[in-house]
């Protein structure tokens, strides 16, 4: 970017011309998925949705979350990224993935996951402090003769499980590697 074009940004900022962080609703969120998402339509349900407006008050990115999607996952402490769409504009992503972490965490929450197809590069969620912790095959999709199923869109391909923990959960998970349980985790094995 040219030194004028950088002025020109930061005259933005200071003026409070930068996009913001919206809460916004499931139908909204749903709406700006099926327009922009590449290959996935809305989810089923969500804890909660943010969008990071421009100026204009035009939505440019969205960012759903809810429980995760895998039933090993869902441990009460942990939020999964359903759906992030955004309309192309720089940094939405990494900015969307950044503040869905902030409000996970102020809800309570010690981990965040999310996937990304394995063609994908994750650079968002590298920027937002996400690491890479699975690889995941391709599986053959749900369905069966018995059980006829329709495909979504991310059956039958490769993809990477990212995640974004507290340092709560780093001791969590050391303790229990070590052969110490949590009281949280004694109480869930005897249940």
């Amino acid at each position: 970017m040219t030194r004028h074009g950088a002025r020109r940004v930061t005259d933005r900022v200071r003026r409070g011309l930068r996009p913001r962080i919206r809460p916004i609703n499931y139908r909204q969120a749903c709406a700006f998925i099926r327009t922009h998402h590449r290959h996935l339509g809305p989810p089923q349900g969500h804890k909660y949705s943010i969008g990071l407006a421009a100026p204009t008050g035009e939505l440019v990115g969205v960012a759903m979350v809810g429980r995760p999607i895998a039933r090993h996952h869902d441990d009460g402490l942990t939020a999964e990224v359903t759906r992030l769409a955004t309309d192309g504009s720089r940094d939405t992503c990494s900015t969307l993935l950044a503040a869905a972490w902030r409000v996970a965490r102020s809800m309570g929450y010690q981990r965040m996951i999310t996937y990304t197809r394995h063609d994908e590069p994750g650079t968002s969620l590298r920027a937002a402090g996400w690491r890479a912790v699975a690889d995941i095959p391709a599986s053959s999709g749900w369905d069966r003769p018995a059980r006829p199923r329709t495909s979504h869109g991310a059956d039958q391909v490769a993809r990477t499980r990212w995640q974004v923990t507290t340092p709560d959960w780093q001791a969590r998970l050391t303790d229990s590697r070590n052969g110490d349980q949590t009281a949280a985790d004694a109480r869930r094995r005897r249940s």
